[in-house]
């Protein structure tokens, strides 16, 4: 037998394996597999806790390195969480000096706030690079590029991860681990409590009533609307719940490892444009709170022209709610959930506070929009009503496509059951809220105010008026961060896995969002653009439609997790590209758009193609799922099925599971899996 290695040839045989040390090789060092996910663990383990010098004429960089392991691990945590309040503390200094000399500057103050702050949050980003750079001891070569600064920013994959490279996954792309699924029953309620209290729930019934609808019968829309949208919620949701990977890896198994990458980017155009837009809904929120304090707000001084679209105090309360809202998007999806619950909590007893004033001002019977009745009949009647309902289902249609985002964090899979009951309780109740506030402030102040902060702008008790915006701002805050910046960070995961997680993700999104795509102007001036995204919903329903018929009716739940990672596993399909979803696809988007262009042009008049349009949603959902089951029958992907189940909690590592590929993705493999 072999004699027992020494202590100091494990050191140096552990030490070679290292990209800095590979130039020093000699007789004594063995290769050695990694193990562990701490790139340092190699160290420890062969060490022992007793260092042995090596022979005096050897001191060299890796006595030296030895030592300054440890202490670049015990510092670079604490400099760069110092280096990154350090910075956050000067943005925010530059945005008060800024604020506080605006009486001061005659040109463009609020272009001056603007770059005292950006300038100083890049300041924050060349820190954290500086930080990442100095004293670097470990890196894993890049696959693309070998640049130093590439190379800082690379993400280190978990070991347990089933993609070939880290071009394919990281950490936040890889199945959620058991001890991270913390959502509860509890959480998902509060989730959807606190994501049915904002301001676009509240004026939802406007539009219904607004094309005719009496009270009545726009309620009864909302109510079918989400109990139909709750039951793509769960069903979707539960794929999630069972597999713990995010929507843009489960889509792959439906679309093909490259086409999913079209719905993916879909995601992320529309999860940053709405990202913009409840941003500027929050600064109207801050806008009213500053007011209820300093009523003089409203007198200041505005220095942009009329072109810009904003004013100054605009401006000022879109950047500070823009900076409330920015730390809440560094909080893991794990934890974040606290602050649905803070919200679910807070809310909603505002919302009941306004409903109860609204009753007591004016009673039932006198309140003006409750005694209205329907202005048409007959089948504009109907089709007025299927407007409506698509209205309650596009609301919050994208969350029926990456609710997995979502529901792989769940304890256990009944966890996220409760969706079916609290997603149609809460949005029609707080549509009736909507309703029944907005129906008051109409028979008080003679207007119908519809944005429930014009209606608190009409308010003489300043208190009641600060409280009512503080809710609404932190309503606009948790349906900014959940609806929209998670769901960017998410799929830009997917697009830059090597690169780009959560985290990083949703700070693109801020900005991009936030300020490259100016939803002052398009909100002002952009309707056309405004109608497109709106009505982008002719997508989504397909999306989730084929996503619910693959898992559900094509492969009776029988999926395989690793495949997902692999571009050339079982659901490569021909090219990347999963035909059957391409044609469904193309099927039920195809009739929905002379109503699409008629929406953003009103003067290109496409007939009675128009009314298709009414009911995008249900439409594209179940059209899509028709032709998709259909082409899935007729023409079956064979090496997409098999008896077994695969899930990353059956496999410690992925050489513990052998795929047989096949030259041809299209036939049938003799052999599924092996175990």
């Amino acid at each position: 037998m072999a004699p027992t290695p020494s202590t100091e040839q494990n050191f140096r045989s552990n030490l070679s394996q290292f990209r800095w040390a590979r130039s020093v090789q000699d007789d004594s060092q063995q290769p050695q597999a990694s193990s562990g996910g701490n790139p340092f663990s190699r160290f420890y383990n062969a060490v022992g806790g007793a260092y042995v010098p090596l022979r005096s004429n050897e001191r060299s960089n890796e006595e030296e390195a030895y030592f300054a392991l440890s202490r670049w691990e015990r510092q670079v945590t604490r400099l760069r969480l110092l280096g990154f309040g350090a910075c956050l503390l000067g943005a925010g200094a530059c945005f008060f000096v800024a604020f506080l000399t605006l009486p001061m500057i005659a040109l463009r103050p609020a272009k001056f706030a603007l770059a005292f702050s950006l300038g100083s949050l890049l300041v924050m980003f060349g820190l954290d690079y500086l930080l990442l750079c100095r004293g670097k001891v470990v890196s894993r070569r890049s696959d693309m590029c070998n640049c130093p600064e590439c190379q800082t920013w690379e993400l280190q994959p978990e070991p347990s991860t089933f993609a070939p490279n880290s071009r394919l996954s990281n950490k936040d792309m890889d199945p959620v681990p058991p001890h991270l699924r913390t959502w509860t029953t509890t959480n998902y309620i509060m989730y959807w409590i606190s994501d049915a209290t904002n301001v676009a729930v509240w004026e939802l019934a406007s539009s219904m009533l607004a094309i005719g609808l009496s009270w009545k019968q726009a309620l009864p829309a909302i109510a079918v609307g989400h109990c139909i949208i709750a039951v793509v919620m769960v069903g979707n949701g539960t794929i999630g719940a069972r597999l713990h990977v995010p929507f843009p890896v489960l889509n792959r198994s439906s679309f093909g490892f490259w086409f999913s990458y079209f719905s993916v980017i879909s995601r992320v155009v529309l999860s940053m444009f709405w990202f913009g837009v409840q941003t500027f809904t929050g600064s109207e929120c801050v806008y009213q709170m500053l007011k209820a304090i300093w009523p003089s707000i409203a007198r200041m001084p505005n220095h942009l022209p009329l072109s810009a679209n904003i004013t100054t105090s605009g401006m000022m309360c879109y950047f500070l709610y823009w900076l409330i809202q920015f730390p809440f998007m560094f909080i893991s999806p794990q934890k974040i959930r606290w602050l649905f619950v803070a919200k679910g909590i807070i809310v909603p007893i505002a919302w009941l506070s306004m409903l109860i004033w609204s009753f007591v001002k004016v009673p039932f019977r006198e309140s003006k929009l409750f005694q209205e009745s329907a202005n048409v009949s007959g089948s504009a009647l109907s089709w007025a009503w299927l407007s409506a309902l698509n209205s309650a289902l596009g609301i919050y249609s994208t969350l029926a496509v990456n609710i997995t985002d979502f529901t792989r964090y769940a304890k256990s899979e009944r966890d996220q059951y409760i969706q079916l009951l609290i997603i149609p309780l809460a949005f029609t109740f707080c549509g009736f809220i909507g309703i029944a506030v907005t129906s008051a402030g109409a028979t008080l102040y003679g207007n119908v105010f519809w944005d429930p902060l014009t209606l608190v702008n009409q308010w003489n008790n300043r208190a009641a008026a600060f409280f009512a915006s503080f809710s609404f701002c932190l309503a606009t805050i948790g349906t900014n961060i959940s609806a929209n910046s998670l769901c960017a960070g998410n799929d830009m995961t997917a697009l830059w896995p090597k690169y780009i997680n959560i985290r990083r993700g949703q700070v693109i999104c801020a900005f991009i969002g936030g300020w490259a795509l100016c939803p002052w102007e398009i909100l002002a001036s952009a309707t056309g653009f405004l109608s497109f995204m709106n009505g982008y919903s002719v997508f989504l329903g397909p999306f989730a439609g084929i996503m619910f018929t693959d898992y559900w009716l094509v492969h009776h739940e029988k999926v395989d997790v690793p495949s997902m990672y692999r571009p050339h596993g079982r659901y490569r399909y021909l090219g990347g590209v999963n035909w059957r979803a391409a044609l469904a696809l193309l099927v039920s988007v195809t009739p929905n758009m002379p109503g699409l262009i008629n929406s953003i042009n009103t003067n290109i008049k496409v007939g009675g193609a128009v009314h298709v349009f009414d009911f995008a949603w249900i439409f594209g959902f179940f059209s899509a799922s028709f032709i998709y089951y259909i082409a899935s029958v007729l023409f079956p992907a064979k090496q997409t099925f098999f008896d077994a189940v695969i899930l990353e909690d059956h496999n410690k590592s992925v050489e513990q599971i052998t795929i047989n590929s096949d030259p041809d993705p299209e036939k049938d493999s003799s052999s599924d899996v092996k175990v």
